[in-house]
């Protein structure tokens, strides 16, 4: 027969692995961090520290996982991350192929292969073919350049 203590571990128990399995589901680190603490209240019921203990140990090392690692965490998992074809663009020096002019809504350029419309920075700035040009934002599907100086 199943007394509270019982149902205790077992709730820690399900509460540990429903949060794994959302870890390995969602591969975003959401729920590890709450992982650590069900399992280390887990510890403290078997041990048979009281329930307000585990509680609290519960939310405290939730709490200090969270604070300290979960920085280092992020940063080592978005150190393997590859910039998208928007992000890898911005900052990217390229030539203009075709003449570049707000007013008569021209320019085009070849970016990794792809054509890109092109606009300048400041409406009354014409940049001619072959001129280099810093890729500064990109509004829709336009680059917006300023001319390369020096």
């Amino acid at each position: 027969m199943l007394n509270q203590e019982s149902f205790i571990t077992i709730g820690w128990l399900v509460l540990l692995v429903a949060l794994l399995v959302i870890e390995i589901i969602t591969v975003g680190l959401t729920s590890i961090w709450a992982a650590g603490g069900a399992l280390a209240a887990l510890i403290l019921d078997v041990i048979g520290v009281p329930l307000v203990g585990q509680v609290i140990a519960f939310f405290v090392v939730t709490f200090v996982l969270l604070y300290f690692t979960r920085p280092f965490a992020v940063k080592f998992i978005n150190a393997q991350r590859v910039k998208t074809n928007y992000e890898g663009i911005i900052g990217k020096t390229i030539r203009i192929a075709e003449k570049v002019d707000n007013m008569s809504q021209t320019g085009m350029a070849v970016v990794n292969g792809q054509e890109w419309t092109v606009r300048a920075e400041r409406d009354e700035d014409i940049l001619e073919p072959g001129t280099i040009a810093k890729v500064i934002n990109i509004s829709g599907v336009k680059l917006i350049v300023k001319k390369e100086e020096g």
